[in-house]
């Protein structure tokens, strides 16, 4: 496995009062706890608030996504970056290429014509083993990492908005 090399990014424009809505898919609930617990703890060092919505798997997740935005703004309480967690692990059918593939596809489409800062945190694996050591929080940290990459993106979204 290539080791990660993660620079760090100099971007320090505020996140302050920040609100973060995390969609989790619960297909695998051991691995999903290690997954969010990465992910509440990058939110909460970043001192931003967090919602979390869960769903049964990972195609649910760009749909929740949607539907969460969209009440939030309704409500005036608009969410300023989303996270996704999910595990999708490879079985015997192309199962697996269907869920990573498409919902990572509407992720990235959910949030380049939205405008949504987003961390996709949606881990695929081949076996379990995999899965662990990229969702603990003392290893790969993938849920952290997304909630990272979520707050990066809001953090370049903040400061091109006052050029």
């Amino acid at each position: 496995m290539a080791e990660a090399r993660h620079a760090p990014l100099k971007d320090q424009t505020s996140v302050s009062g920040a609100r973060v809505l995390i969609v989790e898919a619960r297909f695998y609930d051991d691995i999903q706890d290690a997954l969010l617990e990465g992910a509440v703890a990058e939110l909460q060092s970043a001192g931003v608030r967090h919602d979390v919505v869960t769903v049964p798997g990972a195609l649910e997740i760009p749909a929740a996504i949607v539907f969460a935005l969209d009440a939030a703004e309704r409500r005036g309480e608009p969410y300023d970056a989303v996270v996704a967690l999910g595990c999708v692990v490879r079985g015997d059918t192309i199962h697996f290429e269907i869920v990573s593939m498409e919902s990572a596809r509407a992720l990235m489409d959910l949030s380049v014509k939205r405008g949504v800062a987003l961390g996709n945190g949606i881990i695929t694996v081949d076996t379990d083993a995999q899965a662990w050591a990229r969702a603990r929080a003392g290893e790969l940290n993938k849920g952290g990492h997304a909630a990272q990459a979520a707050l990066t993106m809001l953090r370049m979204k903040r400061r091109l908005a006052k050029a």
